[in-house]
């Protein structure tokens, strides 16, 4: 029997309490169906990653389209959720409680909010500013039943401040505010991804990896961290592969095509979903 909503949020606020396990993030039904297929434990979703498959760029949809998406990729595995929630579609706390209370019915286990403005002048809300709107996400949150994830984001890596003492600050202040896990996107280095997990500590932290990385999982989990997720890096895999055939035909050739997959295996991998409905 596919698993209740509850029990989803359960297994994911498990997977975090002890280990580390990787995350991956797929971009519409049919790549989330194939990572359960793996063996993932759970999935997450990317904003870039839709938003390409779109025609847009990254944080250029409306909170409708990424409240639709949710859905879509909730109810196309049995595996727990984590929603890339961007800023929380909200300049004030209000607003972003009311955003998190829509993107929790969706069924999602967990959520991340972004201290981001999307304002390249003043790419990051002052911290005062990101911790109510990250606390009004948690009232949100626990007025909803309290047992969706609470992802707390630190954008000064992805923001271009990359400031680590700052980071780090903020990090602890969303920790102190509700977060259920960290998350820095951008950072590195050994010496950056330890202080992160030194800090706010006992609490877990993701990291995302999202091209090629001298760590191994291993070497990650060995850190500290708890989660390692990939955000864009399996959409633009993907896309990498498509611009590389269709470039091939505008050169009057087919071998872009070379490695792609077949119909039938593709036929035989979807053809249990189907017998599924």
């Amino acid at each position: 029997m596919p698993r209740t909503t509850a029990e989803k949020r359960a297994a994911f606020k498990a997977l975090h309490a002890s280990g580390c396990f990787v995350l991956p993030n797929p971009w519409d039904a049919g790549s989330a169906r194939y990572l359960q297929m793996l063996g993932f434990q759970a999935l997450a979703t990317t904003s870039s990653g839709f938003a390409w498959s779109t025609g847009h760029a990254d944080n250029n949809l409306p909170r409708a389209a990424i409240l639709a998406h949710l859905r879509e990729i909730v109810e196309a595995t049995d595996l727990p959720v984590n929603a890339d929630f961007e800023n929380g579609f909200g300049r004030n706390p209000a607003e972003v409680a009311e955003s998190v209370r829509l993107a929790v019915e969706t069924g999602v286990a967990g959520l991340s909010i972004e201290d981001s403005t999307g304002d390249p002048a003043a790419p990051l809300f002052p911290i005062e500013v990101a911790v109510e709107r990250l606390s009004a996400a948690r009232r949100a949150i626990d007025a909803s039943g309290g047992d969706t994830l609470l992802v707390g984001r630190a954008e000064n890596f992805f923001a271009g401040s990359p400031d680590l003492d700052d980071t780090i600050a903020r990090l602890k202040a969303y920790a102190a505010a509700g977060a259920d896990c960290l998350y820095a996107p951008g950072i590195k280095t050994r010496e950056q991804i330890e202080a992160v997990v030194a800090a706010v500590a006992p609490k877990p932290v993701n990291l995302l990896i999202g091209s090629t990385s001298p760590f191994t999982v291993q070497d990650v989990a060995a850190l500290g961290v708890r989660r390692i997720s990939v955000g864009g890096g399996l959409a633009r895999a993907a896309w990498g592969g498509f611009m590389r055939a269709a470039q091939s035909l505008v050169e009057g050739r087919f071998d872009g095509f070379e490695g792609a997959a077949a119909g039938a295996q593709l036929d035989e991998l979807f053809g249990s979903r189907e017998a599924d409905r």
